[in-house]
């Protein structure tokens, strides 16, 4: 890490957490319409509510420098968390803290510290210059003049924005876009950044810049990222730990590895033999619990195998037997198919 880097890092303890999260709920009260005659006029004496439990009894801690990844259904609690998280909600229960502080009660302390980029919305003036926005932004965070140009400096090296720095916001692409929204971002350097759907609409290349983008704040600069999208990619690729939020209850809190084996989705795995070979008859052999097999060619089989209960080198040993094995490929479940059965 440079010296430049390490300036950049921020100055807070390090043994406490970047978020903490303890029993918070949030529920919402809507007024149900009255109907028939005089409804407007009854409602006025007697309103009545109803009462919907958006985040239910949440308790989390990330701490500095984790790349988190915060998914769910839609209609999950994710943005209900989201905005308690930073101060927009105050919890109906339970507690929240950013780096110690109270998100609601010091609002103003705690947005110096985070970083909001939203794939939807943009922070930027729509008719205004890329580099007006910057401009303004910073003269709102009160960023020191040579700490602005250091800073814009190292963002426009690293999602290379001088190739659009003086356009309007509104002739941008998509993909230009979102590299200026995380400048914009990071320029008054916060120790936490929230990501909601920062690849949403990108292309296959947009996509790879802002998830390198991404990596080199969280592995160099050691930002806390927390990230909610439904795109799988942004999770297998960029995030240590996954939380998973399902009817405003926290489902699964863990790596990724875990969250596969917890599931327990089969290990598909595809073998070529050399010349002839001989699938034994598996009924009650024992093996079927280890591994069946789904498909079988002149050439070889596709069998599928529960990695919890047998080694990959105990299939190869089994598959061995079998024939002159030429060629052997495993692929694990696809994360999308390992988040549904959590849904």
């Amino acid at each position: 890490m440079t010296q430049m880097n390490r300036r950049l890092l921020s100055q807070t303890s390090e043994d406490q957490p970047m978020i903490e999260v303890r029993h918070i709920g949030k529920t919402f009260k809507t007024p149900v319409a009255r109907e028939g005659k005089f409804a407007g006029l009854r409602t006025l004496f007697s309103r009545e509510y109803r009462v919907k439990e958006a985040v239910r009894d949440i308790s989390f801690s990330i701490g500095k420098g984790e790349f988190v990844g915060y998914i769910g259904p839609n209609g999950a609690g994710k943005s209900t968390t989201i905005k308690m998280l930073t101060g927009i909600l105050h919890p109906t229960s339970g507690t929240v803290a950013i780096g110690g502080e109270d998100p609601h009660r010091k609002r103003r302390k705690v947005v110096r510290r985070l970083g909001v980029v939203f794939g939807q919305r943009s922070q930027l003036w729509w008719d205004l210059p890329v580099k007006d926005s910057f401009d303004i932004l910073a003269e709102m965070y009160k960023v020191d003049p040579a700490d602005k140009r250091r800073r814009l400096s190292q963002m426009a090296e690293l999602l290379a924005l001088e190739e659009f720095w003086q356009t309007p916001v509104r002739k941008l692409s998509l993909g230009q876009r979102m590299r200026a929204d995380l400048a914009a971002a990071m320029l008054h350097d916060p120790d936490l950044l929230f990501l909601d759907e920062p690849t949403i609409g990108l292309d296959v290349t947009a996509k790879r810049n802002i998830r390198q983008f991404l990596k080199t704040l969280n592995q160099e600069f050691g930002k806390t990222v927390l990230l909610t999208t439904h795109d799988m990619d942004d999770i297998e690729q960029l995030c240590s730990r996954v939380m998973v939020i399902n009817h405003g209850e926290l489902a699964y809190d863990g790596t990724i590895d875990e969250l596969r084996s917890l599931i327990g989705l089969p290990t598909v795995i595809r073998v070529t033999f050399r010349g002839e070979f001989q699938v034994p008859d598996l009924t009650g052999s024992g093996i079927p619990s280890r591994f069946r097999v789904t498909e079988q060619t002149d050439r070889g089989v596709v069998i599928e195998g529960n990695r919890q209960e047998a080694t990959a080198m105990d299939i190869l040993r089994e598959l061995s037997a079998w024939g002159d094995i030429d060629d052997i490929h495993m692929e694990e479940p696809e994360f999308e198919d390992v988040i549904h059965r959590v849904y």
